[in-house]
């Protein structure tokens, strides 16, 4: 089809672009926190006026704030295609794989296997390392230096009969590139292993199908997805309930509030509700098949997200990886969602810190950093302390915001 977003229409659900202070900068550290529709807001703003008491009590401001939680709870389990008993909201994904891999070292013993990253971000690599006092033998899957990338057939190299659990990145917060997290999947259930996808890089610019990749545990950062500050972890029924309780004695029963600790934010997680109406909104302003489910209207504006994104990105990435002084790290071009609009870089001839700081000199919001992916960064000979420059779209940045970001590097 040719229906394309309307990005005009984007930019008027999200009040940042109307404030005096936020609407000065040209916005491109979307991987580091995006922005939120008013839809969010609004939920937000009315749990803390109206229900904000102790929740799922018999008089009614209660009883709506319960209603509320559960109703966010079961939207997103649609909008990801899981089952409402099969994700846990909690702080953050950091918290959300802490708590995870202390309740699955239960069902483990001494001498099994885990293998993890290089190419990951510390929230889905450190919670996993941490197990090797326990006597479990921790394996890396080395990304390739010369082009940042995972390949497959090393993976092949490290699994045997003693690999319980495999921790990969769905798309790396520095290389950008969309790895194939259903055929990971599939190889890795050949050994009878836990696949657990870390998917904060990749959930911004397209919710998942977690059934259709078929991934034991997925995890993703919600205030990275147009909400609040919280994470989300799915996990599939028939795991969670063998593993061992987090969460207060009484509850061992009660999955999966078993492996969240104290339970979820009440107000923000009803603020989700806001999540889903302003995709349903997306979905509404541009398509007329309003009969179809959750799930097939995401796919739809998943689509429409992707080829915004596409758009917007290339030209930046053409620029970007035809300046010699430019080193780009990962796919010098977005080809059928091969990799995200996550843009890292390195200068030749200036450090990354001074390059961000002369960027937000030129009203451009970006940063230079390590973004928590240290292991990644000295695998491709980068100073940690320096990182890299990083610049990351999402779909409701403009070819306008571009070609601002484009004359500000050609400057520097």
């Amino acid at each position: 089809n040719n229906i394309t977003l309307d990005i005009k229409y984007v930019r008027d659900q999200f009040p940042a672009f109307k404030d005096p202070l936020s609407s000065k900068w040209t916005f491109v550290e979307n991987a580091g926190g995006s922005y939120v529709p008013y839809n969010v807001i609004n939920h937000l703003n009315n749990f803390m006026t109206s229900t904000k008491v102790q929740p799922y009590a018999d008089f009614d401001i209660s009883n709506i704030a319960g209603k509320n939680m559960d109703k966010a709870t079961e939207l997103f389990a649609e909008i990801i295609n899981a089952k409402k008993d099969e994700i846990i909201v909690s702080g953050s994904t950091t918290m959300n794989m802490y708590v995870l891999s202390n309740a699955i070292k239960s069902i483990l013993k001494p001498g099994d296997e885990i293998i993890v990253t290089n190419q990951d971000h510390e929230a889905n690599i450190g919670a996993w390392r941490r197990l090797a006092s326990y006597g479990f033998k921790i394996k890396e899957w080395k990304l390739n230096p010369k082009n940042a990338e995972l390949e497959i057939e090393d993976l092949k190299n490290l699994l045997n009969k003693k690999t319980k659990i495999v921790a990969v990145t769905h798309c790396s917060n520095i290389v950008g590139s969309i790895n194939d997290l259903k055929l990971i999947a599939e190889i890795v259930h050949k050994y009878d292993a836990y696949i657990i996808g870390d998917g904060v890089s990749y959930a911004p610019h397209g919710f998942p199908d977690v059934k259709e990749l078929d991934v034991d545990f997925y995890a993703f950062s919600l205030y990275k997805t147009y909400g609040p500050h919280l994470g989300l972890l799915y996990g599939k029924k028939e795991i969670l309930k063998n593993l061992e309780n987090q969460n207060h004695e009484f509850l061992e029963d009660d999955v999966p509030y078993t492996l969240n600790p104290g339970g979820p934010n009440h107000e923000e997680l009803s603020s989700l509700i806001g999540i889903y109406e302003y995709f349903d909104n997306l979905y509404n302003h541009h398509f007329s098949d309003v009969k179809v489910n959750i799930r097939k209207k995401i796919m739809k504006i998943n689509e429409l997200i992707a080829n915004h994104e596409e758009k917007i990105a290339n030209p930046l990435l053409e620029f970007i990886s035809s300046n010699k002084n430019i080193n780009l790290i990962g796919k010098n071009r977005i080809i059928s969602r091969n990799r995200a609009p996550t843009i890292a870089c390195t200068f030749n001839d200036k450090s990354s810190k001074t390059v961000a700081k002369e960027l937000v000199n030129q009203g451009i919001a970006t940063r230079n950093d390590n973004f928590y992916a240290w292991r990644c960064l000295r695998a491709l000979g980068i100073d940690t302390e320096d990182g890299v420059v990083r610049m990351s779209l999402v779909h409701y940045n403009s070819n306008d915001d571009v070609n601002k970001l484009i004359d500000a590097v050609k400057k520097i």
